[in-house]
């Protein structure tokens, strides 16, 4: 971290300013409305203890859908330029690794008083939307709201049970309604999804190694699933995200904007279709893109990942940018989006806590908090920081990956080809999924292709795995 300008600990000053803060934020403002009542309910990982956002739904009589988003308050806690927010303006992220979290906010802040834990009252920015029977967005606004989580509940347990492979978690069914709550924010994502695939939204599948510990040891590493319960949540934020900046630009406010350009090495990805037997058009379309992937999912499910990792890195990665009421937006080229902001993660996202602000003074009838030169320059340095973030992960996940296959030299495994360049070739053990080079045996291999390796080497700190091709 340190060599790539991310703070591990926090400045003695920050941790002053942390030993002041007693209190969860000020609701006695009459512009905060009470929404304590409803049901509200978080869904996030078995150990996410940083919850920043909360749902609730309710069924209108003419068949339309309004729903409830309420994102943490951070900003009631954390005001502007203090050291926690310098912490964080320098970070701008939470950093995720196996052994530790590096957190954006000290943890007694993002795990307890800023997080919208159960059963406590927390401040939080609410967006409204009503849908259309038909998923299309009737309206919304935003508000600042005080809420309470009636049940934190967690991905897996959740799309168990909504595929009918599991029983209503206990957390859930001890709260009258919250079953038909899921199934109402369920049904109203699997449309919203519905709706932006058949705008051309891409469909990637990512693969996400998550370690597994016995004690202090690395015993294996696992395949994080994409299931309903997550696609549930990634609709519900993608539609907060859109209605958020579609805010901010609907009051001439300008914002940081999270883009991903219309892909640069376009004719790359049609080369990689044309491998496959399949012919997009010349210029980038994004629904032509989708209607492949998905051909793709559905013939060789296996080898997805790797096809999906292949064109991810083709199109480019996602970038802030400020954008100003007026100009031409850029867009999310894989979401299908014209207008997305960050702003439904903000106990680990520095641009969620900016757009919390730019909100807060807007409905506050305010100045703008942030001047264009200074959103200008955190879009740079927010994306910078971000690219810096994951290089740490994936190197950690790298050296994991070394350490558990250590004691394994001069194995077998079967595995399949995820690269190919002028630095050599890679390949993914099926099991355990670990990546690492082919340093030698065949060459005329291509992206997709099984093959049985045998394992010559590891370096744990610097995360090489070195395999050679095996009868």
């Amino acid at each position: 971290m340190s060599e790539r300008g991310l703070l591990p600990e926090f400045a003695p000053a920050a941790d002053r300013q942390l030993a002041g803060i007693t209190v969860t934020g000020d609701s006695a403002d009459p512009a905060v409305h009470d929404l304590t009542a409803l049901l509200w309910c978080s869904i996030d990982n078995d150990d996410s203890l940083d919850l920043d956002q909360l749902t609730v739904s309710e069924v209108l009589p003419n068949g339309s859908v309004r729903l409830w988003v309420a994102i943490a308050d951070v900003d009631a806690l954390v005001p502007r330029d203090t050291p926690i927010d310098q912490h964080a303006r320098t970070n701008t992220t939470s950093v995720y690794t196996s052994a530790r979290i590096f957190p954006m906010l000290p943890e007694r802040l993002s795990t307890d008083l800023t997080s919208l834990n159960p059963q406590q009252d927390r401040l939080a920015m609410v967006t409204e939307m009503v849908f259309h029977a038909d998923a299309s967005l009737a309206g919304s606004t935003v508000y600042r709201a005080k809420v309470r989580n009636q049940a934190k509940l967690a991905y897996d347990a959740v799309s168990a049970w909504l595929t009918g492979q599991g029983a209503l978690p206990a957390q859930a069914a001890a709260v009258p309604g919250m079953d038909a709550q899921l199934r109402t924010q369920d049904a109203l994502a699997q449309q919203l999804r519905a709706r932006r695939h058949t705008a051309g939204a891409l469909e990637f599948e990512s693969f996400q190694p998550r370690v597994v510990f016995d004690g202090e040891r690395v015993s294996d590493i696992r395949l994080q699933e994409h299931n309903r319960a997550r696609q549930l949540i990634e609709e519900v934020m993608i539609a907060t995200n859109t209605c958020t900046a579609r805010y901010l630009a609907g009051r001439g406010i300008a914002s940081l904007r999270r883009v991903v350009r219309s892909p640069e090495r376009w004719l790359r990805i049609v080369a990689v279709a044309k491998e496959y037997g399949e012919v997009l058009p010349s210029d980038p379309d994004s629904k032509a893109l989708e209607d492949f992937l998905a051909k793709r999912r559905r013939a060789d499910p296996l080898r997805f990942a790797d096809l999906s990792l292949v064109i991810v890195k083709l199109m480019g990665r996602g970038e802030y940018v400020l954008e100003i009421p007026g100009s031409l937006a850029v867009g999310h080229f894989g979401l299908a989006v014209t207008d997305y902001t960050h702003s439904t993660a903000p106990n680990r996202r520095f641009p969620d806590l900016v757009t919390a602000r730019l909100l807060k003074a807007t409905l506050a009838h305010q100045p703008a908090p942030y001047s264009h030169a200074e959103l200008d320059a955190l879009a740079t340095h927010c994306t910078r920081q971000e690219d810096a973030a994951q290089k740490v992960e994936r190197q950690m996940r790298k050296s994991e990956a070394a350490l558990l296959l250590e004691p394994r030299i001069g194995e077998r495994f079967d595995a399949v080809v995820t690269g190919n360049a002028a630095d050599g070739m890679w390949v993914r053990l099926l099991n355990p999924p670990a990546e690492g080079k082919l340093l030698r045996g065949l060459s005329a291999l291509k992206v997709g292709d099984k093959v049985r390796v045998k394992l010559l080497a590891t370096n744990v700190e610097r995360g090489f795995i070195d395999f050679e091709a095996a009868p």
